[in-house]
């Protein structure tokens, strides 16, 4: 039996706790909201997450952080990453090099462009800590607390690391594979966010199969540009944290991406989105951040440049799809061909 230390208890943190419990192992849950904390350790749900849910009473809940990690064998992170830099040093002090981190946020921090996994690298320096090990896949986090069917990859530049992951998370119905592509793994899995607010706002605005269809494709294929640019493994976007977690985001009313993006299609301001959702919306942060990797990196994304403007410059969503449409005309694969050959 594991002592783990989740970090993080909105809906993905409580549905992975649950996974974890399920699998014998001791849970630590932490949370900012008091009344939250009550709820799960009194009542066993968290219901603004999570409703008609019922979370094993091994899930013990905590406030205060330094509780939450004392003597965690595992310290799992699932909080947004716009959070991260204000909670790693929080457990910085209470962490040895024996406990292994495992993060499963899905983003990149824009300015500085680091992907989590080095933004914790940043915040918390090999000798206060363990390997660090990404989760990630086609996961929403309803379906995983109803234990429904699920598969996801772990990855970590420790094959040991990704392989006690492993061991910690696999039951019968959460299935987990290893790759040894972090890279990869961690783009594929922040930047789909970005096509599923394109995928939402193409059904706000009232477009069918057709235009999913083909944003989905395209959208694949900008995410492995600039994948493949920064060092990824092409086959890694074919897998789970790519094709994968894209289909289930950019075709899912459980996505957060895609509801933010539908309600933008429908000509709700990004105010009145963020406002209705009531959650984080990583794709909106992450759109800034690819937006300026894909400038600093030279590499072409046209979906993503358009979502910018709509985003961040006030760009009509009907008028971002006409300029999809109507860009100079090329073929399919020798944008990528390119990048495959170096």
């Amino acid at each position: 039996m594991a002592k783990i230390a989740v970090i993080g208890a909105g809906s993905w943190g409580s549905a992975l706790a649950l996974v974890l419990a399920d699998n014998g192992h001791a849970i630590r849950i932490w949370g900012r909201n008091k009344e939250q904390i009550e709820e799960i350790n009194e009542k066993h749900t968290n219901h603004k997450y999570l409703p008609e849910v019922t979370l094993p009473a091994t899930i013990v809940g905590y406030t205060d952080i330094a509780k939450a990690v004392d003597q965690a064998d595992t310290i799992l992170l699932v909080v947004p990453t716009k959070a991260m830099r204000e909670v790693l040093p929080l457990i910085r002090e209470k962490i040895t090099k024996e406990v292994m981190i495992v993060h499963a946020s899905k983003g990149i921090e824009p300015d500085s462009l680091k992907r989590v996994s080095e933004v914790i690298e940043e915040e918390i320096p090999d000798e206060y800590r363990g390997p660090i090990v990404v989760l990630s896949g086609p996961s929403h986090a309803e379906e995983v607390s109803l234990r429904q069917p699920t598969t996801v990859t772990v990855s970590s530049t420790d094959v040991d690391a990704a392989n006690r992951t492993q061991d910690l998370f696999m039951n019968q119905n959460f299935r987990v594979y290893t790759n040894d592509d972090l890279i990869g793994v961690e783009i594929g899995g922040a930047l789909k966010n970005i096509i599923a607010l394109g995928a939402g706002l193409t059904n706000g605005l009232g477009y069918g199969d057709n235009a999913k269809a083909a944003l989905m494709t395209r959208g694949l294929a900008e995410i492995s540009r600039l994948g493949i640019k920064l060092g990824a493994n092409p086959l890694t976007f074919a897998g789970l944290s790519g094709l994968g977690d894209l289909i289930v985001t950019c075709t899912s009313v459980h996505s957060r991406n895609w509801r933010a993006g539908n309600l933008l299609g429908q000509g709700k301001s990004i105010d009145e989105v963020l406002e209705s959702m009531g959650m984080v919306v990583e794709g909106i942060r992450t759109t800034k951040a690819a937006y300026q990797l894909a400038a600093r990196e030279q590499v072409e994304m046209p979906i993503t440049n358009v979502l910018y403007d709509v985003l961040f410059n006030g760009k009509e969503p009907k008028q971002a799809v006409e300029e999809l449409m109507g860009r100079v005309k090329t073929h399919e694969v020798e944008d990528l061909t390119g990048l495959l050959s170096n």
